[in-house]
C-alpha cells in the first residue's frame, strides 16, 4: 500500500451519493465533491445526501467558489454540513478559474479569495464581522444548527507561487504544490489498465479524455486562439468551436462536459493524450497496471504530498474507483 491517503473527486450529480458509498467500502478517505453552478447541481445537496448515507468517510469540496455565494450563505451552509455529517467535513475554496470562464468572466483576485475566507473563518468562529458596511453574525439559535465556533478545516487550491505563499493566512491546509507547513493535497486522473489492455485502447483513452483535453480547453479560455492552436489538433478543436457560435457566446461552449464527459469536437484530441507518460503530463494523469499506478502515487508522496484526490471519469466511474482503490492495496 502506498504511504499517502487516497480520496477521490467527483461531481455533483445523480449518482454522487451512491458513489459515496462504494468510495467508503473501497476505503477512500475522503470524496471531494466540485462545485460549479454552470455546470453541475448543488454541492451541499449532494453532500448531505452523502452523509446521510455514510458513517466513515470524509467529505470535502474542491473547489467552492465564493462568487457563487454570499459568505454569509456559505457559513450557513458549511455549518449544516457539518452537523449532519458529524464532523467528517473540509471545506476547500479556489478562484474559480473555470467556473468563471463558463460565465465569461476571469477568475476571482487572489485578495479577493483570502479576503472572503478570512471572513468566513470569523463567522463560523461566531465572531461578528462587517459586511457591505453593517456589523453581522451568524444568528442561528443554538438548537438549528452546529454550535458556534463550527469546527470544520477551511483549504484553499493554490497552484501557484502567490497563492501558495499566502496560504498561510487563513487556511488549515492546500490543494497544490507541496507546502512547507500545511498539509497538502493534490489531483490525478487516470486509469488502471486491464491484463494486457492497451493505455491506447477506446476503453482506456474515453475513460481519462475528459480530464485529459482540460489543456486544450484551458489555452483557449486563458489564452484564445494563439495559445490552442500551438497545441496538437488544437487548431481543428478550435475551428470546429467557433463554428458553433458567434465570439460572444464561445465561453458557453468551451467546457462543454467538463471532465465528466467529452464532446465530439474533443474526440479527434484523444490520439495526442500522453497516456504513456513521457511528458509532464505524467503527473497529473496515471495510466497503467496497478504497480505502475503505485509509482506513481509513491513519488508524489516522496515529493511532499500527503493526500492524492483521484479524479475519474468516464462512462464507468465505478470500476475507476473500483481499479484504482485495488491498485493501491484496497481488498
Amino acid at each position: 500500500m502506498v504511504d499517502i491517503e487516497l480520496s477521490c473527486g467527483l461531481p455533483p450529480g445523480p449518482d454522487f451519493a451512491d458513489l459515496v458509498v462504494l468510495a467508503e467500502q473501497l476505503g477512500y478517505a475522503r470524496v471531494w465533491i466540485f462545485d460549479s453552478a454552470p455546470l453541475w447541481e448543488d454541492p451541499f445537496v449532494h453532500l448531505a445526501l452523502a452523509a446521510e448515507r455514510t458513517t466513515r468517510i470524509g467529505l470535502a469540496t474542491a473547489v467552492l467558489i465564493p462568487s457563487q455565494r454570499s459568505v454569509m450563505t456559505m457559513a450557513s451552509g458549511i455549518a449544516t454540513i457539518a452537523r449532519i455529517s458529524g464532523d467528517r467535513f473540509r471545506a476547500c475554496f479556489g478562484t474559480g478559474a473555470t467556473a468563471r470562464w463558463t460565465l465569461g468572466q476571469a477568475p476571482m483576485p487572489l485578495n479577493e479569495l483570502i479576503d472572503y475566507v478570512g471572513c468566513l473563518r470569523r463567522l463560523l468562529a461566531g465572531d461578528t464581522v462587517v459586511i457591505d458596511g453593517k456589523p453581522v453574525r451568524m444568528l442561528h439559535w443554538p438548537a438549528m444548527t452546529a454550535s458556534r465556533p463550527v469546527e470544520v478545516p477551511l483549504w484553499l487550491s493554490v497552484m501557484g507561487p502567490r497563492g501558495n505563499a499566502r496560504a498561510h493566512e487563513v487556511a488549515d491546509g492546500i490543494i497544490g504544490p507541496p507546502h512547507p507547513t500545511l498539509p497538502s493535497a493534490t489531483m490525478v486522473s487516470g486509469t488502471v489498465l486491464d491484463v494486457g489492455e492497451n493505455p491506447r485502447e477506446s476503453r482506456a483513452l474515453k475513460a481519462v479524455g475528459p480530464w485529459g483535453v482540460i489543456p486544450w480547453h484551458t489555452a483557449y479560455a486563458y489564452g484564445g486562439a494563439g495559445a490552442v492552436d500551438a497545441l496538437p489538433g488544437g487548431a481543428a478543436w478550435r475551428a470546429s468551436l467557433e463554428a458553433l457560435a458567434p465570439e460572444e457566446e464561445r465561453h458557453l461552449l468551451t467546457f462543454e462536459g467538463h471532465v465528466t464527459h467529452l464532446a465530439e469536437r474533443d474526440l479527434p484530441l484523444l490520439e495526442h493524450l500522453d497516456v504513456e507518460g513521457r511528458t509532464s503530463a505524467a503527473l497529473t494523469m496515471k495510466v497503467g497496471d496497478p504497480a505502475t499506478i503505485r509509482q506513481g502515487l509513491n513519488r508524489l508522496a516522496e515529493a511532499g504530498h500527503q493526500e492524492v484526490m483521484y479524479t475519474p471519469s468516464g462512462t464507468d466511474v465505478a470500476r475507476e474507483l473500483t481499479a484504482f482503490a485495488r491498485a493501491n492495496g484496497s481488498p
